[in-house]
């Protein structure tokens, strides 16, 4: 199968996409049978997810739980069909098989956000996120400024917080984790003249 572009194909079967993505020379996500090019992320995405990364993993360290990056899929079934994503970040706890070629049950999912994804990353995919019955916190970080936008599980969804500022913190408590957010943004750039918008999400 070819997987080329990022329009809209013909409906694809579950397996041949899997097929495909597994010889595919970039990634692609997968909704309700159709097939969707990722673009690549700017320098300041890049770093930022390799930041949450280093982070998570080494806080994560003799724990039953692990940190994945950006090329381990999450498989999304729901009554409307099935879905895959690639979040910048996941941390899934207990056994995996080494040969697996994505995840059903992660804890946390993290998405560094960009102009030409926020539509998506705030909208459909973050409500498909919130539909894994496994999933605890999802974390949408912005690269322009130091903000996260922090959705947790709660009694009667998901309870939506936001934390501004370096000297703030990520509380994960389902994995006994805390997250500055200034080892999230080490190194990177800001541009002054690009103010987070709390509206911007609704």
């Amino acid at each position: 199968m070819n997987l080329t572009g990022s329009e809209k194909l013909r409906s694809v079967s579950v397996a041949d996409y899997l097929a495909g993505e597994a010889v595919a020379r970039r990634k692609h996500e997968y909704v309700n049978g159709q097939i969707y090019a990722m673009a690549g992320g700017r320098y300041a995405h890049n770093l930022i997810a390799s930041n949450v990364l280093t982070e998570l993993g080494s806080r994560l360290k003799g724990t039953p739980c692990r940190a994945l990056n950006s090329d381990s899929k999450v498989r999304i079934q729901t009554a409307a069909g099935v879905s895959f994503y690639y979040p910048d970040a996941s941390v899934v706890c207990g056994e995996n098989i080494r040969t697996d070629e994505f995840q059903d049950a992660p804890g946390i999912v993290v998405e560094v956000l960009s102009q030409s994804t926020r539509r998506i990353d705030e909208g459909e995919k973050l409500q498909a996120y919130m539909k894994l019955p496994s999933l605890q916190v999802c974390i949408l970080l912005e690269q322009d400024f130091p903000t996260a936008v922090v959705h947790r599980r709660c009694d009667s969804g998901f309870q939506r917080e936001i934390l501004q500022r370096l000297d703030a913190v990520i509380e994960l408590p389902t994995i006994n984790v805390q997250l500055p957010l200034a080892a999230i943004y080490a190194e990177v750039k800001f541009n002054p003249e690009i103010t987070f918008n709390a509206d911007s999400e609704e």
